[in-house]
């Protein structure tokens, strides 16, 4: 007898936690043993940045939110996916949540000074990448099939 297949992505961590995780060891190593000069960024520019990477990134995942509770899914991967949701800012992106985190992970990045979490940003994208999205992905497909499909090919995964 075979088991059943659960109702989840089965995605490897909660992505907000995995991002937090790339950024806690990238702030650490750099403070704790690397010790790089920092980014060569006037304090000026480096906070604007700052502003503008968590403003953007902040809009993003809240407006992703707002279409997840207008669709009554949950956000959450590890929950059952209850709506497919193509309105809003999912005509545009795919993964808003997953690159509102990017933008805040860049810009947390740049506010601690950090360049050694920059070098880990593609481990990072590559975890997100193949931990979370290309299951979420396939979920999302088995699930809703061709409407699914049809989107994916229409609408770009990032930007």
């Amino acid at each position: 007898m075979t088991e059943p297949k659960s109702d989840t992505p089965g995605v490897i961590a909660p992505p907000p936690l995995i991002f937090l995780g790339y950024l806690i060891a990238g702030i650490a190593l750099e403070y704790l043993v690397v010790r790089t000069q920092g980014l060569d960024m006037p304090g000026s520019l480096r906070w604007t940045v700052v502003a503008l990477f968590l403003l953007a990134g902040g809009g993003l995942i809240v407006a992703a939110l707002g279409r997840f509770k207008a669709a009554g899914t949950p956000a959450p991967p590890w929950q059952p996916t209850t709506a497919f949701v193509v309105q809003g800012i999912y005509r545009w992106t795919r993964n808003p949540m997953y690159l509102g985190m990017t933008l805040a992970y860049l810009g947390l990045t740049v506010a601690a000074n950090a360049p050694v979490a920059l070098w880990l940003f593609i481990p990072l994208i590559m975890t997100i990448h193949y931990g979370v999205i290309v299951r979420e992905e396939r979920y999302m497909a088995d699930k809703f099939g061709v409407a699914y499909i049809n989107y994916v090919h229409s609408v770009p995964r990032w930007l």
